[in-house]
């Protein structure tokens, strides 16, 4: 790419995010404007304040107060993203009109704050600095924290160790097991990382992003594209395994274990096609139950960004977006003063409608195996098997993802190719559906295969096929032979292993008259890093070869579905 391409690109990706905050920015005010309020209206005062941490280094941090109220409840967030500012606004002044005072605080090195700018390990002493200055300010009553993203890992940061006026916090899109945003079973999230990591270098950097996804080995990605070593950076591509000590010491295994000793309500709120959502219910099971007795979880269908990713129909229970949730738990804890109790919903694909559940997960009715045939799902094994070669220069491109964010287009439930549309994907389809399969849970895929090298990646999309013969995804997921494999042992080229790929929990209901399909590939990209087909560390791997790849038939290889029967 030249230099007037690359410029050409910055300026045109800025338009686009500068049409993007528009359109947030309207749908803000469409979600306030939405949600009931026949109380008082106040309107607000705004201050500025360069508020010092313990070590000396001061922050920007707004302040919105309603006039005329000596004390009242106080929402804060802290954010990173200072482009975001209008949205602050918005929200500063619909707060405020509700009687809420609203902080909100730039982290550390962003925006007019002071500092170095270091992803995540800054925003537990910040935190606590912060909120601690807040408790103790004679007009905040009490203190509600929330957000999204990493808004919301500024909250969950301190979960743990707030003041005593902190009574909730509602957060969303994100979760505390970074190891689980970061990795499927050996394949990095690329989508998610590495697009986040370009964003947020510290610096500009102009590099074609899926330039730098294809880049080996890809641990020189970032001085020999993107302007220099970001160190995090090299420590999420380096540490593969969870054992890691990078996973299990400082920082991301002090935020795994924040949710177990956190003792306020917590308002989880993810979806069905967020990046995050795998670490977001990972996060939810690590509530202690005394906690947990009093939190609420909603799992609703929507992406990262609160859009509707269907592409099936039009929905029309979907309750996508934040605001009406946030006010709902604020208003119950903060200006109600009640303790809330326990509360599991979940959005139903295919039935469009919300149901309240016991627990999640919830307990399993029944499994059932549907096995892999010649080229059908079956209720009993099959003799034989597939084959194909997969080539890691060709990967299969993302197309209706679970974990994308540079590219959250490609996030939902969508139209997918028909069967076999490529040599290198493998297609099984089932006959039609007598009765609906309510499948509430986590899908696995058992596979038993071998290749002609010493390792490399299996994938597998999950769907329905509606009775006109078009198929959507209901879930898809990846695994490599290494990562299945018993600790310490290797793989020898021409034997069958078993892998299990392991697909995110979902509630779908698929439908009568309808077909089960399930595609097997090895590779999805860009929403994981291309297998090169050699073992070791992904990131140090400077060259690929192609691999020969066997699926064995018979009763190793199958789909299990994890069936809810009310």
């Amino acid at each position: 790419m030249t230099e007037e391409e690359k410029k050409a690109a910055a300026e045109q990706k800025q338009r686009e995010m500068e049409q993007m905050m528009q359109q947030a920015v309207e749908n803000y005010r469409q979600e306030y404007a939405g949600v009931p309020y026949d109380g008082p209206e106040y309107e607000h005062t705004r201050e500025e304040l360069m508020l010092p941490m313990s070590d000396g280094v001061k922050l920007y941090t707004e302040i919105f107060k309603p006039k005329g109220l000596e004390q009242f409840p106080v929402l804060i967030q802290r954010s990173c993203y200072p482009n975001q500012q209008v949205l602050y606004e918005v929200s500063g002044a619909e707060l405020t009109r509700r009687g809420y005072g609203y902080v909100v605080q730039t982290c550390r090195g962003t925006g007019r704050s002071e500092g170095h700018w270091e992803p995540n390990v800054n925003e537990r002493p910040d935190g606590r600095d912060t909120l601690n200055w807040l408790n103790n300010q004679p007009w905040a009553e009490s203190i509600g924290y929330f957000g999204a993203s990493y808004l919301a890992l500024t909250g969950w940061a301190i979960a743990d160790i707030v003041p005593p006026k902190v009574k909730g916090m509602m957060l969303t899109v994100y979760g505390t097991d970074r190891f689980k945003s970061a990795y499927e079973k050996g394949l990095f999230r690329h989508d998610v990382l590495t697009g986040w990591a370009m964003q947020n270098a510290g610096h500009p950097v102009t590099a074609d992003y899926l330039d730098s996804c294809r880049f080996r080995p890809h641990d020189k990605v970032d001085e020999a594209l993107w302007g220099g070593k970001l160190d995090w950076y090299q420590d999420w591509i380096h540490a593969t395994h969870r054992s890691d000590a990078y996973w299990q010491q400082g920082w991301w295994k002090l935020l795994a274990d924040v949710p177990g000793n956190t003792k306020v309500p917590v308002y989880i709120i993810d979806a069905w096609y967020d990046h995050h959502f795998g670490s977001a219910i990972n996060t939810y099971a690590s509530l202690n139950p005394e906690t947990k007795a009093h939190s609420w979880l909603d799992i609703g269908c929507w992406n990262h960004m609160s859009q509707p990713c269907i592409a099936w129909g039009e929905q029309h229970h979907l309750e996508n977006g934040d605001i009406h949730r946030m006010l709902e738990w604020f208003d119950l804890l903060l200006k109600q003063k009640k303790q809330p109790e326990k509360r599991v919903r979940t959005y139903v694909m295919r039935e469009d409608c919300w149901k309240t559940l016991d627990a999640w997960p919830v307990p399993v009715s029944r499994t059932e195996r549907c096995y892999l045939g010649e080229h059908t799902l079956n209720a009993a094994p099959a003799e034989g098997e597939r084959c194909f070669d997969f080539d890691p220069e060709d990967p299969v491109p993302s197309h209706g993802a679970e974990s994308v964010l540079t590219t959250i287009t490609e996030a939902g439930s969508l139209l997918q190719p028909e069967p076999d549309y490529r040599p290198d994907v493998v297609s099984f389809v089932s006959a039609p559906l007598e009765k609906a399969l309510p499948i509430c849970g986590q899908i696995k895929v058992h596979l038993n295969v071998s290749t002609d090298v010493d390792d490399t990646a299996f994938t597998a999309k999950l769907m329905e096929a509606f009775p006109d013969g078009k198929a959507y995804n209901i879930r898809g997921g990846i695994t490599t032979i290494a990562a299945d494999l018993p600790e310490g042992k290797t793989y020898t080229p021409g034997q069958a292993a078993d892998v299990c790929i392991d697909l995110w929990d979902m509630n779908w209901t698929v439908q009568p008259g309808s077909r089960l399909r399930l595609d097997v590939s090895s590779s999805d990209f860009p929403q994981y890093a291309v297998h090169s087909n050699y073992a070791g560390i992904w990131s140090e791997q400077g060259k690929t070869r192609i691999a020969h790849q066997k699926i064995l038939l018979g009763e190793g290889s199958f789909v299990e579905l994890p069936l809810h029967e009310d």
